[in-house]
C-alpha cells in the first residue's frame, strides 16, 4: 500500500500505531516514507545528524513480522521516531552535537532507546543539538556540529537548544515522535518554539544510562511529540528503574488518562504579571487569549508566585561544577578549543576554577529550594505560566542579546519556572498555544515529583479545547 499526502506525516504517533495495526501500511512503508521525508528536509534546517536507515528497515520488517502473528507490544509499535545525538545507538556516531565527539561511538544502547526498539517503535535518526547540550554557556545558533537548526514556521528564526533537531523535525512531520533532554530549559524551550508539545519528567524518572552527561544532577531525558497524549504514552515506554542510572528514582510511570479527576479537583496557581508585564507586548494577546482556555476549563485558578530564591544563578553555578568536573579531561587535552562557539569555549575553561565552596553552598540553597516548593505546592496542585517570554530567536541574533529591562515594581510572578523547576526536579508540560508573528507560543503546566498524570489530564483537556496543535508549518 502506498504512503501518500501530508496528513500521514503530521499525524500523532498515537494514529500512525493506530493506522498501522489496523493494516492501512505497513512499517516497512511507513519508515521508508518518513525516512524519505528526513533525510531529505533535515538537512535543509540543520536538524539531522544521522539517518539509520538500514537499521531502522531491518527493524521495520520485525515489527510488521508482529503484526501478522497479532503480537502488539505498545501503543508506539511500528512508528518512526528521531532521538537527540547525546543518546547512544550502537553501531553510529554519537557526537553530542561536537566536532572533537564527531567518530565517537558506543557499544551499549542508551537505556530509553533500548526500551522504545523493545515496545517495537523504530528509530530512523539521531537528530542534531547543541554541542554538549549547550553547556556551560554558549552565545549563537549555530553552536552545532550541524550548524544553527533552522525553525520550520521560518528558517530565519532558530528552532530553541539545545534539543533543536527534536523540537524541528516533530514541527515538520519528519518523525513521529523524538527524545529530548533538558538540563535547564532543552525540551521546554525547542517544544515552545517549534509549536510541538514537550514534557520534562520528574528528577530520575526516566534513566540517562548511555546519554551523554552535563550535569549529574540536573539532567532529564523526556518525549517532544505532536500531541500531549502522545507524551504519556511516550514516558510510559521510557520511565522506570535502572541500576545503571545511580541517580534513577526507582519507579515507574503508568499513563491512566482514564482515571484523571474531574477538571474542577485541580487548584492551579497563575501570576496574571506573567501574562501582562513579563511576556513580550506582541505575544500578549494570544496569551491572553490561552489563559481564558484555562479559565474555563474549571480549574480553581489561585493567584501566586514563586518562592524568592536566584534561581538561574543557583543552576549556573550547580552546572558549571559539574561540566567541569565531567569534561575535565576534554578541557587538559585542549579538545575543548574544537567547538564552534568561543564563549563556550571560555566559560568550559573558567569553570575549572569554581571554588567548592560555591557549589556547595548552591547545593545547600537548593535544598531550601526543594523543600521551598515542597510547601507551595501543599495546597496547589500545579503552576501555569508561558512557556517563555517570547518567539523564536532570529539565527542571526546574539542569543545574549538584551531584551526590554523590567520595571522595578514588576512582581516576581511564576514566569522563573525552568530554572526553578529543574533545580527542585519537577515535571513540566509545555503545549502550543497560538501564534505572534506567525511563530508558535507555548504554554507550560508544572507540578510537584512524580505527578505528571495530573499535568497530562490538564494538557489534554487543553488541547481537546483549542487545534494549535494541529496547525503545522508550510515547509519550503
Amino acid at each position: 500500500m502506498a504512503i501518500a499526502g501530508l496528513d500521514l506525516y503530521f499525524a500523532s504517533a498515537a494514529e500512525l500505531n493506530a493506522g498501522w495495526r489496523k493494516g492501512n501500511f505497513s512499517s516497512e512503508e511507513l519508515t521508508k516514507a518518513y525516512l524519505d521525508r528526513l533525510e531529505r528536509i533535515g538537512p535543509q534546517h540543520n536538524a539531522l545528524a544521522h539517518s539509520l536507515r538500514k537499521d531502522a528497515l531491518k527493524k521495520a520488517k520485525e515489527v510488521d513480522k508482529d503484526r501478522k502473528i497479532e503480537r502488539f507490544r505498545g501503543r508506539l509499535q511500528g512508528v518512526p521516531f528521531g532521538a537527540k545525538d547525546l543518546l547512544a545507538w550502537p553501531g553510529h556516531p554519537t557526537t553530542w552535537g561536537a566536532k572533537p565527539f564527531e567518530t565517537q561511538s558506543f557499544d551499549e544502547p542508551a537505556t530509553v532507546l533500548k526500551k522504545l526498539d523493545k515496545s517495537g517503535a523504530v528509530l530512523i535518526g539521531k537528530l542534531a543539538m547543541v554541542q554538549l547540550a549547550g553547556g556551560p554557556s554558549y552565545r549563537w545558533a549555530k553552536a552545532s556540529l550541524t550548524g544553527p537548526c533552522l525553525n520550520p514556521w521560518d528558517k530565519t528564526r532558530w528552532a530553541g537548544g539545545s534539543s533543536s533537531g527534536s523540537g524541528a523535525t516533530v514541527a515538520a512531520g519528519l518523525v513521529g515522535f523524538a527524545l529530548g533532554s533538558e538540563t535547564s530549559g532543552s525540551i521546554l524551550t525547542p517544544s515552545a518554539f517549534c509549536g510541538i508539545s514537550g514534557l520534562r519528567p520528574t528528577y530520575g524518572l526516566v534513566s540517562r544510562a548511555g546519554a551523554m552527561a552535563l550535569s549529574w544532577t540536573l539532567d532529564k531525558i523526556g518525549p517532544m511529540a505532536r500531541t500531549v497524549e502522545d507524551c504519556g504514552i511516550i514516558l510510559d515506554a521510557i520511565a522506570g528503574g535502572d541500576a545503571k542510572d545511580p541517580m534513577s528514582a526507582g519507579k515507574g510511570f503508568f499513563y491512566a488518562p482514564q482515571y484523571g479527576r474531574p477538571m474542577s479537583d485541580y487548584r492551579v496557581a497563575y501570576a496574571p504579571v506573567d501574562w501582562d508585564e513579563w511576556v513580550d507586548p506582541e505575544t500578549r494577546a494570544a496569551y491572553a487569549e490561552t489563559l481564558k482556555v484555562f479559565k474555563g476549563m474549571g480549574l480553581k485558578m489561585v493567584e501566586a508566585e514563586l518562592p524568592d530564591f536566584p534561581y538561574g544563578a543557583l543552576v549556573g553555578t550547580i552546572l558549571n561544577g559539574e561540566a567541569a568536573s565531567i569534561f575535565e579531561d576534554f578541557i587538559a587535552t585542549g579538545q575543548v578549543d574544537q567547538l564552534a562557539d568561543e564563549r563556550q569555549i571560555a566559560a568550559l575553561k573558567s569553570a575549572g576554577a569554581l571554588p567548592a565552596t560555591d557549589y556547595l553552598k548552591a547545593m545547600r540553597i537548593r535544598r531550601q529550594v526543594m523543600e521551598a516548593f515542597a510547601g507551595f505546592f501543599y495546597d496547589t496542585d500545579m503552576i501555569l505560566s508561558p512557556t517563555r517570554r517570547g518567539i523564536a530567536n532570529l539565527v542571526s541574533q546574539p542569543l545574549d542579546a538584551p531584551g526590554a529591562p523590567p520595571t522595578p515594581e514588576r512582581k516576581r510572578g511564576l514566569i522563573g519556572h525552568i530554572p526553578a523547576g529543574n533545580l527542585a526536579g519537577l515535571p513540566a508540560l509545555t503545549m502550543p498555544c497560538g501564534f505572534s508573528g506567525g511563530l508558535p507560543v507555548g504554554v507550560t503546566v508544572m507540578s510537584r515529583p512524580f505527578n505528571e498524570n495530573a499535568l497530562l489530564a490538564v494538557g489534554n483537556e487543553f488541547q481537546k479545547r483549542t487545534d494549535w496543535h494541529k496547525r503545522r508549518p508550510t515547509l519550503s
